[in-house]
């Protein structure tokens, strides 16, 4: 079986068209409940997706106590509680800020920041960006940049990303970057990443499209643009938080209300220019740069299985299927977290987890458990690269049950790669058991080559998304096969992602980066049941 490529983690907007926004973003928050049809969501901002141990075990017990009795992983590596009662907010409100989780009310949403998961744990990359983590939060939570309370004006969608030089984070479509350098410096960098050769394109790293105006020369290719400015390492935090200052000043000149760098009309976007006064006016020094340096390695996800550090110690990564666990499962990795030499534990963006600090003696024993417990620890995983909206009976929105399909999906794949005649493989069950569904169920749809254009680019299989309706929350970036429920056991499977066809949502619900309305494009789909869900998507990623 293939190694499948991870699953992009955000999304961007396509069209030329400025929007104009005449509401705040709904994003839901830790203060902000979403109401579903499930209970309320809980939206829960965890900077750099770095929790301590004891956090973690807070988390867990809030998941059981007073929502459904589990945890999603967004694709910012934020935490989601679903199953919350309406009138639970103040006491939820309550137990974060007892955990150190909701250090400020009014920036409770604004407090988005990615990282690169194993930065200061493989000897990869040119920094450890943890402590920039720490420092933009507090710079976000203190308003220190603005000093008027600006910056909780952010839309909740607005992200900051933090990459040590691996170029992981970098190419995930964040509003405001910042990219360690070799010589102990940074890129600041403000829209997402441009084309071209030195960043890794979605189809090979797993990640976001580059804003899709640019890519088309369009008039808003400024607002991508944004800038890019060397800066020192100790100023970096600071400079990406007057990034997000020159940001809110470009939106309130435009009238626009826009939520994100990339809405702003060319006209109104953040110049290299501009920033540099604004940094200069704040005392920190800043040059232009006409490149950004090539990232130092691949710029993969953390594949599942041990990790080894150059101080002697291993971290553990683990993915998540479909980005959901258990109180069980969420209880053995705080657990885990504990009984390690660094007790934390690391969301990623890829809805995994990284938990640093154990003896090279004690990885197999640990992983065996988290194997045990149903969460993915190999590379061969069929679960890697596939991905689900929320579908029901939690989302209204949604035709169909879709976690419950892509789990007989996921598991007739790996029945499809055991001999018939044995039965069920126990990989198949574990698929299926993972989400809690019966491992039954048809036979792969019986179909080879790549039927609709597809295939992988490179040698990875195309990730996969399966939405219970057209808005189709928390899809990927990149190129990607589209599985849409058009039906309660019916799915339309498409290979998006080539120039102009980028479907996008605009989601409250499941997502926790998508923006606009859908646009079906023109490629080439399939109709298929559920039960036929597999062989599609197989021949759609090119592995049969």
């Amino acid at each position: 079986m293939l190694a499948a490529m991870s699953l992009p983690p955000t999304t961007t907007p396509s069209g030329d068209e400025t929007p104009v926004r005449g509401r705040d973003d709904a994003c839901p928050g830790a203060l902000r409940l979403h109401p579903a049809d499930d209970g309320s969501l809980a939206r829960i901002r965890v900077p750099g997706g770095l929790l301590t141990a004891r956090q973690a075990q807070a988390l867990g017990r809030v998941a059981e106590e007073l929502g459904d009795g589990r945890l999603d992983i967004t694709s910012r590596g934020n935490l989601q509680v679903r199953g919350l009662d309406a009138g639970c907010g103040a006491e939820l409100a309550a137990r974060l800020r007892a955990a150190g989780l909701l250090p400020s009310d009014r920036h409770d949403r604004v407090r988005n920041i990615v990282a690169s998961p194993l930065s200061g744990l493989d000897g990869e990359g040119h920094a450890d960006v943890v402590a920039w983590v720490r420092e933009l939060d507090a710079a976000l939570c203190d308003d220190a940049p603005a000093g008027d309370g600006k910056l909780s004006g952010l839309s909740g969608r607005f992200l900051f990303a933090l990459d040590d030089g691996r170029g992981d984070v970098a190419t995930l479509g964040a509003d405001v970057t910042l990219i360690a350098t070799p010589d102990g410096g940074a890129v600041l960098r403000v829209g997402g990443p441009p084309p071209g050769p030195g960043v890794p394109s979605p189809s090979t790293a797993g990640t976001a499209y580059p804003d899709a105006a640019a890519r088309r020369g369009s008039p808003r290719a400024g607002s991508a643009a944004g800038g890019r400015l060397r800066v020192r390492s100790e100023d970096a935090p600071r400079a990406a938080a007057l990034a997000a200052v020159e940001f809110l000043a470009k939106a309130h000149e435009s009238g626009t209300r826009a939520w994100r760098v990339r809405e702003l009309p060319a006209r109104h976007a953040v110049t290299t220019e501009g920033l540099a006064a604004r940094l200069a006016d704040a005392g920190v020094e800043a040059v232009p740069m006409e490149h950004e340096p090539a990232p130092r390695a691949r710029a993969t996800p953390p594949a599942p299985g041990p990790v080894p550090g150059p101080n002697g110690r291993h971290a553990l990564s683990v993915a998540l299927p479909l980005g959901r666990v258990s109180a069980a499962q969420w209880r053995l990795l705080a657990g885990l977290a504990s009984r390690s030499g660094a007790a934390e534990l690391r969301m990623t963006p890829w809805r995994g987890v990284v938990l640093p600090g154990f003896a090279p003696d004690d990885t197999r024993g640990a992983l065996s458990e988290l194997s045990d417990a149903g969460l993915v620890t190999t590379p061969d995983s069929p679960w890697l690269g596939v991905g689900a909206c929320t579908g029901r009976p939690g989302c209204a929105k949604s035709l169909a049950d879709v976690r419950a399909d892509t789990a007989r999906m996921v598991a007739d794949t790996a029945r499809g790669a055991t001999d018939p005649a044995r039965g069920t493989s126990g990989t198949a069950r574990g698929a299926a058991n993972a989400v809690g569904v019966d491992a039954g169920g048809a036979k792969p749809w019986p179909v080879s080559g790549t039927a609709y254009g597809g295939g992988p680019a490179g040698p990875d299989p195309l990730p996969v998304y399966v939405s219970g309706c057209e808005r189709r929350c928390g899809h990927p970036g990149g190129r990607w096969v589209d599985a849409l429920a058009t039906g309660d056991t019916d799915y339309r499977v498409t290979v998006r992602g080539a120039r102009g066809d980028t479907p996008e949502a605009d989601s409250t619900d499941n997502a926790d980066s998508t923006d606009s309305a859908d646009s079906t494009g023109s490629a080439d789909s399939v109709d298929v049941t559920a039960e036929q869900l597999a062989g599609a998507v197989a021949a759609a990623r090119g592995t049969t």
